[in-house]
């Protein structure tokens, strides 16, 4: 773990070096001399409000719920731009017409975002179309960004993010992702108690889809990326945080076969051919012996509540620890805010203080030019996406 964050650390310093040496040396005067008390938020990719992840993360800022940061500007090029006079289009209006007397500014592209004041931190909040996510991280660094926070997975393939990765290292900016379970608190729980229960000891995640069987072709064709690239990407992005999982280094995959269904299903829109599993569990074994678990099911939680849990086992196979979300407490919670706002994708309730833990880190720390503890590099990002290239053919062969 101390060897993750400090390898976290260094490669911020590394963006921060590259960075300092592209400045004038009037403007590294001035950021040394001038530090901004707030990190400013740009959420590029805004979405309607109640659906868009981007609007979500936008919501919050707005109402103050990161003491760090604060939001300054939404990038919508959709329904400020060929979507404007569609009903969505005029329903995003009137978000508009409320959030600017709050000081948030409304961009129809990036190129119109002001850089930020000398000493300021702009932190570009990029939750748009995976496939346009590219272009859009040249945008925001191009426009002054000091700062990026990369929705998952970041890009399609792992070609396009090592390429991202080189462009913003080459600019000195440091980019972080938002895969919330590296910091929820079920997930924390079960690290610590796998570390207490010693040597040999071993987790399973499982994540839990509330798909019904009929839905799933749709599915598959609308997340035609695949399961291991989408829905368990999250998961992937565990093992390679917490466990030093890599595409290199995987000695033995061990598909739980009676557990497991791969299979190819007629998009209902495209009428082409879709294969993915719709469950799907296995084991890792690293070349440095690490072991760990994925159980991922898109019909495994029907009654719609968000179900994973995490179980610990020790060396011998006896489960010592085992933590599930939501737990009673989140439960209640979450029912409380759906009974208040019941057209809000249910996520967002259950997601909520992960999505403010990660932008209150993703904010304090770039104020302090450090590292946010627990969140994923672009470069974890593109490990997980070659994590996820290397086992889905794989575990297809195995089940077949």
């Amino acid at each position: 773990m101390a060897l993750r964050i400090n390898g976290i650390r260094s490669a911020f310093r590394g963006f921060a070096r590259t960075r300092s040496a592209t400045l004038a040396p009037s403007e590294t005067s001035a950021s040394m001399s001038s530090k901004a008390s707030v990190a400013d938020y740009i959420v590029v990719g805004c979405g309607l409000p109640g659906r868009g992840m981007g609007w979500y993360h936008a919501h919050q800022l707005v109402e103050g719920k990161c003491g760090s940061g604060r939001l300054t500007d939404v990038v919508e090029p959709w329904f400020l731009g060929g979507g404007k006079d569609t009903p969505a289009g005029a329903a995003f209006a009137l978000l508009v017409k409320e959030w600017e007397p709050k000081g948030v500014k409304f961009h129809a592209s990036v190129d119109t975002v002001e850089a930020p004041a000398a000493g300021g931190q702009k932190v570009a909040l990029i939750s748009g179309r995976t496939a346009d996510n590219p272009r859009l991280l040249e945008e925001v660094i191009n426009a002054g960004s000091t700062a990026v926070f990369l929705e998952k997975p970041g890009a399609p393939t792992v070609g396009e993010l090592e390429s991202m990765t080189a462009y913003a290292k080459s600019k000195g900016v440091p980019v972080f992702m938002g895969y919330n379970k590296n910091v929820t608190p079920y997930v924390t729980a079960a690290l610590e108690a796998e570390k207490a229960a010693g040597p040999g000891a071993s987790t399973k995640f499982y994540h839990n889809n509330a798909y019904k069987k009929e839905e799933l072709a749709e599915c598959f064709e609308r997340n035609a990326e695949g399961m291991l690239k989408n829905m368990a990407v999250h998961e992937l992005a565990l093992l390679v945080t917490y466990y030093g999982v890599r595409g290199d280094n995987i000695a033995k995959v061990e598909p739980d076969v009676g557990y497991s269904s791969c299979q190819t299903l007629k998009g209902p829109d495209s009428g082409k051919d879709f294969t993915d599993f719709d469950k799907i569990g296995f084991t890792v074994t690293t070349t440095e012996g690490k072991t760990v678990s994925v159980y991922a099911d898109r019909c495994g939680d029907q009654a719609g509540g968000g179900y994973s849990e995490a179980v610990v086992s020790d060396a011998a196979g006896n489960e010592v620890f085992r933590s599930v979300t939501p737990d009673a407490e989140l439960k209640a919670l979450v029912s409380a805010k759906q009974a208040e706002h019941p057209d809000w994708m249910p996520y967002f309730h259950l997601q909520d203080a992960d999505y403010v833990t990660l932008k209150e880190r993703m904010g304090a720390a770039v104020l302090k030019g450090e590292a946010p503890e627990g969140m994923a590099t672009i470069d974890v990002a593109t490990e997980t996406l070659k994590v996820a290239e290397y086992l889905t053919p794989l575990l297809q062969k195995q089940l077949k």
